[in-house]
């Protein structure tokens, strides 16, 4: 009798010990490998890996042919595009076995990483922050930030509800379509209703 609570595509390949939470859909010809945790109401797109230990928060959206290593935590409503990567150890060699050296990165809540980005192992990227496609993040990623390039560089700040922030003399920022308001003060913004 099949009691899971998610969604399962046939061609899908779901290792033993993997914590896959209710409403959770996975696609053709992924693999969810031992030991990740998979929140609520997820998509995982077409041949996406996701590997050992691995955690994503609730409503994580994973396009397809994305590959989420081990030490990567994406924490609720994180959006992943298409053939994005991860990586995991600095310094890889295919002749030196680093699975020791394995490096954390946390993608906070909220976060958009578009298509053909690459992040590299050890660097934050903050709340809210959108990564444009085809990015290279090769350092920590401050919440709200718009960044794009390679490497990546910011260019704005940016909105929960995903659009560009444009402050005026006081430091002050509205997004009409959700009315919420952001402050800016010493490079850093939030949201202050």
């Amino acid at each position: 009798m099949n009691t899971r609570n998610y969604f399962a595509h046939e061609t899908a390949v779901i290792d033993d010990h993997c914590e896959i939470k209710e409403g959770t859909k996975i696609w053709h010809f992924s693999h969810i490998m031992s030991n990740c945790t998979i929140g609520k109401n997820c998509n995982i797109g077409q041949n996406v890996v996701v590997s050992p230990q691995v955690i994503l928060g609730n409503n994580v959206k994973v396009q397809n042919n994305v590959s989420i290593y081990t030490g990567v935590i994406c924490e609720d409503d994180v959006f992943l595009g298409p053939s994005m990567v991860f990586t995991n150890v600095i310094n890889p060699r295919s002749a030196v076995n680093r699975k020791n050296e394995y490096m954390k990165t946390t993608v906070k809540k909220g976060v958009s990483i578009g298509a053909n980005a690459t992040i590299v192992c050890g660097n934050d990227i903050g709340k809210y922050a959108f990564i444009g496609a085809g990015a290279v993040v090769v350092k920590e990623i401050k919440p709200y930030a718009l960044v794009v390039g390679n490497p990546a560089k910011q260019i704005g700040w940016i909105s929960e509800f995903g659009h560009k922030l444009v402050f005026d003399d006081n430091g002050i920022a509205y997004c009409p379509e959700s009315n919420d308001k952001y402050e800016l003060k010493n490079d850093s913004v939030k949201k202050i209703n």
